[in-house]
C-alpha cells in the first residue's frame, strides 16, 4: 500500500467511525495528464459502466459498492455533466434542458453560463473511488451525508482552515458534477443540495445532502476531528463528549440522561 493510499484509508476509517457515515467518502480525481491516467489504470482495479451513466450514477459504485469507477467521455450519458466537465460546448439543447427551472430561455442561458465548469477540452477522464482505495491524492472528496454530519464536517473545515462564514455554491441542476467542480476550481469546501436528477432517479435514497472538500484540505478536517475526540471524549460538537455526532436530543433535556451502574446492580437513571 502506497503512502498516499495508507493516508486515504486512515482518513476514511476516522470519518466513517466517528461521524457514522452511511456512504464511503468518494475520492474524485480529474485526469488532465495522460501519464497520470495511465498510472491510475495500471495501479487500480477499476470498473467501467456497461452502459453510459450520469456522473452521480457512477458514484453509486464508489460510495455504496466500494469499487473504483472510471468515467471517460463515451461512458458519460449526461449532457449536463458533459458541459460542466468541458466535454461539450454550450448549445441550444443544453439551454432548453434548463427551461423548466426558470422564467425564460434568456434566464436559462444565463444560469447555464454561470455554472462551475472545467476548461473545455482539457479533461481526459474522471475517476470516482472509495477514499480508502484511492492510490492518488483526490482532487475533491465528495460526501453523501445527513444534515448533522454535514454540519460537523464543515465546522471542522472552517476551524481547520480559518474560514468563516462558508458561502456554498448551489446550482440549478448539475449538483454532484457541478458541486465537485466548484470545490476544485475555488479550492474551498462546498455544501449543496441534490439536483432533481440525483434525487428522483434513485441515486439518493434518504434525502442526503452533499459536501465536497478539496482533497489536499481533507487531512486538516480529519486532524481537527481527531483533536476534538481526544480533547472532549467524543465526535459530537452539539453534545460535547458524546460519541454520536447527530444525537437527536435537546441539549437541555433533563429526561434523556444516563448514569453508570455497577455490575450486578439495578442501575436507574
Amino acid at each position: 500500500m502506497s503512502q498516499s493510499q495508507s493516508q486515504n484509508a486512515h482518513m476514511q476509517s476516522v470519518l466513517m467511525n466517528e461521524l457514522r457515515l452511511m456512504h464511503y467518502p468518494v475520492a474524485v480525481k480529474f485526469f488532465f495528464d495522460e501519464a497520470e491516467l495511465e498510472r491510475f489504470k495500471a495501479e487500480t482495479e477499476y470498473y467501467l459502466p456497461v452502459k453510459p451513466l450520469t456522473f452521480c450514477q457512477a458514484e453509486i459504485g464508489a460510495r455504496m459498492e466500494g469499487i473504483p469507477v472510471l468515467m471517460e467521455p463515451d461512458r458519460l450519458g449526461c449532457t449536463n455533466a458533459k458541459f460542466v466537465f468541458g466535454w461539450k460546448p454550450l448549445d441550444e439543447g443544453e439551454i432548453k434542458s434548463h427551461r423548466k427551472y426558470v422564467t425564460s430561455m434568456e434566464q436559462a442561458e444565463k444560469f447555464v453560463k454561470t455554472k462551475p465548469r472545467l476548461e473545455e477540452g482539457r479533461l481526459l477522464a474522471v475517476a470516482v473511488t472509495p477514499l480508502a482505495k484511492s492510490v492518488l491524492e483526490p482532487d475533491v472528496v465528495h460526501f453523501y451525508c445527513d444534515n448533522m454530519q454535514a454540519y460537523h464536517i464543515l465546522d471542522d473545515w472552517m476551524a481547520a482552515h480559518d474560514v468563516h462564514p462558508l458561502r456554498p455554491n448551489v446550482t440549478m441542476n448539475s449538483a454532484a458534477c457541478g458541486g465537485n467542480v466548484f470545490a476544485f476550481n475555488a479550492n474551498q469546501a462546498n455544501l449543496y443540495l441534490a439536483c432533481s436528477g440525483s434525487y428522483n432517479a434513485g441515486k439518493t435514497e434518504r434525502g442526503e445532502i452533499n459536501v465536497s472538500i478539496p482533497g489536499a484540505q481533507l487531512m486538516g478536517v480529519v486532524k481537527r476531528l481527531e483533536e476534538r475526540v481526544a480533547e472532549k471524549g467524543g465526535a459530537s460538537i452539539t453534545r460535547l463528549g458524546e460519541p454520536f455526532p447527530g444525537g437527536d436530543i435537546c441539549k437541555n433535556c433533563p429526561l434523556i440522561t444516563f448514569k453508570k451502574g455497577k455490575a450486578g446492580d439495578d442501575a436507574q437513571a
